[in-house]
């Protein structure tokens, strides 16, 4: 059960921006995406921060979603990427060269 009350606003995509821009100010790319129909409790995201580079998966989504604790006892569903600058590029380019086929 949750601890977060039940009337409580629902989180916006404009809020999570905010909160991780602020605790990761190295963040290059944010994307995040409600992708609940707009009750503001399922997101998807994508963070591009050199923070990231060293770190498992693991390590950093424990970073982000520690930034995040309060709302995530509010949100249902998140999933979210982290990549390093140079993993992103690396994406971008092989994503760019399959759209060219």
């Amino acid at each position: 059960m949750s601890d977060a009350p039940s009337d409580a606003p629902a989180i916006t995509t404009t809020q999570l921006t905010s909160l991780l821009t602020t605790s990761l100010p190295s963040l290059s790319h944010i994307s995040i995406q409600d992708i609940s129909g707009g009750c503001g409790t399922s997101f998807t995201a994508t963070l591009v921060s050199p923070a990231f580079a060293k770190k498992t998966t693991l390590a950093r989504h424990r970073l982000v979603n520690g930034m995040l604790r309060e709302e995530m006892s509010r949100i249902h569903a998140w999933t979210v990427k982290c990549y390093t600058p140079e993993e992103w590029e690396g994406r971008k380019e092989r994503e760019g060269e399959e759209g060219e086929r």
